[in-house]
């Protein structure tokens, strides 16, 4: 391209007009040097216009939506960019030729900046890359509310590592293999500085991979305090948004080392756990009789249960007044409409003890909801309360001041 007798005829010319043999030289360099810039400007405008225009025409005509983002043209951008570098370093001996530059120390800076440019460039390309291949990812629903942000984040950590060894090594002038032999001197060291980064890298592959955690997921965590929404998962902190709307942050590896309550799948399942007790004072348990049971028959109150239960036992024994009680709060709970049904209900005694004898109530809400939920708990329990006297059975509290000056 740029033979000798150009390089002389050039050299002549400029002679002529009157320049030094000096000055000849150098405007002879910057001209050589000018026209290798504007080559490679042309090249990539060239090759911008036309690999953008292409991939928009292509793109434009497929029915998918995934390449809209994979071909964006912040992608096709960096894709052009490492052609610039690869072009220069193509025609970097023209330049060391123009510039008649022959200190071996200065060709060997200039091929070390332009390998140095490549590198980056192609960092720069694989890191957009990445950051499109996830943001495909995040539309897909078998993605959806993962820890993403925190996968990336690890490939963003990988790519800045592995371009920062390649650049010290060809600044160093070794492979990279034997610059990472030398650095296992230093792995202590590094390990030890960027702790919480390499621990938080392996909790998030670890909650990731097992499913443990995700985007939106009701978590509770009482060691430490946290009980709340998260809202983002990164490589080295949680956010959780807590139910009085404050954040609170904590480490991956934390919910990796010690235990934590994850209720999604309580919320996907559809019902969240009622389990509420109360004591009943066993000196009110009496044996009922024929003309008992139809005494609760004829109570307005509860005569509707009364007909929809046993009120005989399968032996043909007779029944206490808390049997009858039990299964008319179990009717009571069996019918509920916002039960649900489709889950284990029932009403059970516990271990008697100084408090008297707990029953215990045991169901499902249909609406996992905190406020429809805590609104079904204090809707039956009331009831089942209230109900408690007309079956002549006394519920035990403690002795208030009330209850001494009364007696």
């Amino acid at each position: 391209m740029f033979n000798d007798n150009i390089k002389a005829e050039v050299y002549e010319r400029l002679v002529k007009w009157g320049l030094s043999s000096h000055t000849a030289e150098v405007l002879d360099g910057a001209i050589v040097i000018i026209y290798l810039m504007l080559l490679v400007l042309v090249i990539n405008l060239v090759f911008r216009w036309g690999v953008i225009r292409g991939t928009r025409w292509v793109v434009s005509r497929t029915k998918v939506e995934w390449d809209n983002i994979l071909f964006d043209d912040k992608v096709l951008k960096r894709l052009c960019g490492v052609v610039t570098p690869m072009i220069i370093n193509l025609m970097l001996p023209l330049v060391v030729e123009a510039l008649n530059i022959s200190s071996p120390w200065i060709i060997s800076a200039l091929h070390k900046c332009v390998e140095i440019y490549v590198v980056i460039a192609f960092a720069l390309f694989i890191h957009r890359l990445f950051k499109a291949l996830f943001a495909i990812m995040v539309h897909r629903p078998a993605w959806q509310g993962k820890p993403l942000d925190g996968l990336l984040q690890i490939v963003q950590v990988i790519i800045v590592l592995v371009t920062a060894i390649l650049i010290i090594a060809i600044l160093v002038g070794r492979s990279p293999a034997g610059l990472l032999t030398g650095l296992g001197a230093s792995a202590a060291v590094i390990s030890f500085i960027f702790k919480d980064t390499l621990m938080g890298l392996v909790a998030g592959v670890q909650l990731s991979a097992n499913n443990m955690l995700k985007v939106g997921d009701w978590i509770e965590m009482p060691s430490r305090g946290i009980d709340g929404m998260v809202e983002e998962v990164s490589l080295t902190t949680i956010k959780v948004r807590a139910w009085n709307n404050t954040v609170q942050t904590i480490a991956p590896y934390l919910l990796v080392s010690e235990p934590f309550y994850n209720w999604q799948a309580m919320r996907e399942t559809g019902g969240r756990r009622v389990k509420r007790s109360l004591n009943i004072d066993m000196t009110s348990l009496s044996i009922m009789g024929d003309s008992d049971v139809e005494a609760l028959k004829r109570d307005e109150a509860i005569a509707k249960l009364m007909n929809e239960i046993k009120t005989t036992t399968e032996e043909g024994a007779s029944v206490t007044n808390l049997d009858l009680y039990m299964r008319a709060v179990n009717r009571y709970i069996d019918r509920h409409p916002r039960v649900n049904h489709t889950m284990i209900a029932m009403v059970r005694q516990l271990q008697p003890n100084e408090w008297g004898l707990p029953i215990e109530l045991y169901f499902f809400s249909s609406d996992v909801n905190w406020v429809p939920y805590e609104h079904l708990q204090a809707e039956v329990i009331s009831y089942i309360i209230a109900l408690a006297p007309h079956f002549g059975i006394r519920l035990y509290q403690a002795p208030s001041g009330q209850d001494f000056k009364r007696s």
